[in-house]
């Protein structure tokens, strides 16, 4: 009896487990295909992600100082330097391009030399090529920079302004390859570019200035210009972005390169609050210094350095 129990009870546990087994079936079809409906809107969203990648920085440093019946002597001051970033790129596989905005103003105030200009800069650039081979874009390039306002060197004269908005302003264009060996790093090569340096401001244009000649508002070159660009995270929260120009006049002294080297270095010291270091350095054969009526005057290295702590916002 004990034994037809047991066989009974089996019969009708398997009788129930087969009962049950198209509902189960059916419930393994319905999330097989929700999973394969799910990869395929994973696909498909990926395929059709956009090309256009954008990034930026706002910053702001501020430094005060001021002195009461302060023994050892000083002189009350305020500085003040705000800068602003920001890339658009696209890149769809085939096409290339990429955009950079680059603004800087910088002013330091004291009680004994009032307000004087520590820090101006326009930059804007352009560059599109068309996919030939691996990593290697044919196109074009555009550069303009120039500067907010008057700049002196102090050293002189605080009156007698030396370079003004768009005195000097240098806008190059150029055709070439542009090639990426990797993420952080970008080199274009132009063989064929023209680059015209704008004087306009008449006192300056007149003098001479920035290598125009006296009474004319334009210099216009033609040559080589090689741009290399890298941006990466060297340790943990440092940043760096550096840009490197060599240009070439194949029209007047080819040997002599014009060399802008900008180097900017990033350390987020939190969220909100950031260590910068700015540097610039310029070799340009056409800005003659100690230039007067007896002597032709010579080309030298400029340098600019900037360093602050203070707000920036990545966006």
């Amino acid at each position: 009896m004990k034994k037809l129990y047991t066989t009974a009870t089996a019969l009708l546990l398997a009788a129930a487990s087969f009962a049950q087994t198209p509902a189960i079936t059916d419930d393994i079809e319905k999330t097989t295909k929700a999973v394969m409906e799910q990869a395929a809107t994973e696909a498909d969203s990926l395929q059709k992600a956009s090309p256009w990648k954008s990034s930026g920085a706002a910053g702001l440093s501020l430094s005060q100082a001021s002195f009461s019946n302060w023994n050892a002597g000083g002189d009350p001051a305020i500085a003040v330097n705000a800068s602003f970033n920001y890339s658009l790129d696209y890149n769809d596989g085939s096409n290339l391009w990429t955009n950079r905005l680059e603004l800087a103003y910088g002013i330091n105030r004291t009680s004994t030399d009032g307000t004087r200009k520590t820090n101006d800069k326009i930059y804007l650039s352009s560059n599109y090529g068309r996919l030939i081979a691996r990593k290697l874009y044919a196109g074009a390039t555009a550069t303009f920079n120039t500067q907010f306002a008057k700049g002196y060197d102090y050293k002189v004269s605080s009156t007698e302004y030396i370079s003004d908005f768009m005195a000097p302003g240098y806008l190059s264009v150029g055709l070439g390859l542009t090639y990426t060996p990797t993420a952080w790093l970008t080199v274009i090569v132009s063989p064929a570019t023209y680059r015209a340096t704008f004087v306009c401001n008449d006192r300056l244009s007149d003098a001479g200035a920035f290598g125009v000649k006296s009474g004319h508002r334009v210099l216009n070159e033609f040559g080589a210009n090689i741009r290399a660009e890298a941006k990466t995270t060297l340790w943990k929260k440092l940043s760096l972005y550096s840009r490197l120009e060599l240009y070439s006049n194949y029209l007047h002294n080819p040997q002599n390169i014009d060399i802008n080297w900008d180097i900017q270095l990033d350390y987020a010291l939190t969220g909100w609050l950031t260590a910068n270091l700015y540097v610039n350095m310029i070799y340009d054969d056409d800005i003659l210094f100690g230039k007067t009526a007896d002597t032709p005057g010579s080309p030298r290295l400029q340098i600019k350095e900037v360093l602050g702590i203070g707000f920036q916002v990545n966006f």
